[in-house]
């Protein structure tokens, strides 16, 4: 088995177990109730709940959400790229 072909089962394995990361992650956040109201503005985050979102549960769920969302593309660019070098 040529090294580039372990390189490419490595990436698509961590791939796999970063979905299912993001998956866990978006099904655990709460669904936001704002609506339309909160395009033009209309939410209130000055209460104290607001401010300290980032040390919170939901908080560490978005930051979650968001480091596998990045991974997944640096993931995919570079199974992409690897994929696409031929074989000698």
């Amino acid at each position: 088995m040529e090294p580039l072909q372990i390189v490419a089962i490595v990436l698509a394995s961590l791939l796999v177990i970063d979905s299912g990361v993001l998956i866990w992650a978006v099904m655990k956040q709460k669904g936001s109730t704002e609506g339309l109201g909160s395009i033009m503005g209309g939410s209130n985050t000055d209460s104290f709940l607001g401010r300290n979102k980032t040390k919170s549960a939901e908080g560490k769920l978005e930051l979650t959400t968001k480091v596998s969302v990045g991974i997944i593309v640096v993931l995919a660019i570079a199974l992409a790229v690897i994929v696409s070098i031929p074989l000698a």
